[in-house]
């Protein structure tokens, strides 16, 4: 896939992910935003790890810069991206892998990177594992949209047509 057109995916998706962020899930002293997985999953599938990890970090700049969204959202987002866009380079032709290294990437990494953040630049009192409930829940909810989403793709042959086309 060229350059421009990995550009204008990723800034569909972007695009969907900020004007999608209003549909969030209040969490304990998180809010949980299942589109920004599915976003990420799908970025990572289709784009790599590389362009998922940063339209993660966009998304999450543009959500905080309008306020629908918090500072939690980066390292959360940032990790799981990342992540999947590693396993589906790595594990080609299957989503699941993509899927639960979203799933460890926001669940678990991004939760327990969330703490510091919480803890020494929000100023909050938090235990070292409050996030990883909210960030898990959040994050299986957004896998399973993003899986049946790109299995529809792959099965409907749009995604070999339309996204792999050259």
């Amino acid at each position: 896939m060229n350059h421009a057109k990995k550009l204008t995916i990723a800034g569909v998706l972007v695009a969907v992910g900020v004007a999608l962020s209003p549909f969030s899930i209040p969490v304990g002293i998180a809010r949980a935003f299942p589109v920004q997985h599915m976003i990420n999953v799908i970025g990572g599938v289709l784009l790599g790890p590389v362009y998922a990890a940063i339209m993660a970090f966009t998304t999450a700049s543009i959500r905080n810069m309008l306020g629908t969204g918090t500072l939690l959202a980066f390292p959360g987002s940032m990790i799981g991206a990342l992540m999947a866009g590693l396993a589906a380079k790595y594990v080609r032709g299957n989503l699941l892998p993509a899927c639960a290294a979203e799933l460890v990437g926001t669940g678990l990494l991004g939760a327990l990177i969330a703490y510091p953040v919480a803890a020494f630049i929000l100023g909050r009192e938090v235990a070292l594992f409050a996030f990883v409930i909210p960030f898990t829940a959040s994050s299986i909810t957004g896998a399973a949209i993003a899986f049946v989403l790109l299995t529809v793709l792959m099965r409907t042959g749009i995604f070999e047509k339309y996204i792999n086309a050259t």
